[in-house]
């Protein structure tokens, strides 16, 4: 294992239940173990955000900063956006 470096943390109570929970449940061995899976975690889904900020968000913007024509009109995807939400809304009751 690489050099491991001590670190004190605050936490609420229902995070140290949860990490003494799963520790309790023989699924980590160490509270130590619950911190290192939730760090690589993140670590993973901050990965996955770069990754289709660049490889789809980015694309687009610089598409429509080349050609503003084809963007669609703020008052129609607010319309389109209310309208399904009423939709989703009806649906419940």
């Amino acid at each position: 294992m690489a050099t491991v470096e001590k670190r004190t943390v605050s936490l609420p109570p229902e995070h140290t239940a949860f990490i003494d929970d799963l520790v309790a449940s023989g699924s980590y061995a160490s509270a130590s173990e619950v911190v290192r899976a939730g760090l690589r975690a993140l670590q993973e889904r901050n990965a996955a955000v770069e990754r289709w900020l660049r490889e789809e968000v980015a694309p687009v913007y610089d598409a429509m900063e080349v050609d503003p024509g084809r963007a669609l009109p703020v008052d129609k995807v607010f319309g389109s956006i209310r309208e399904r939400h009423a939709k989703a809304l009806a649906g419940r009751s």
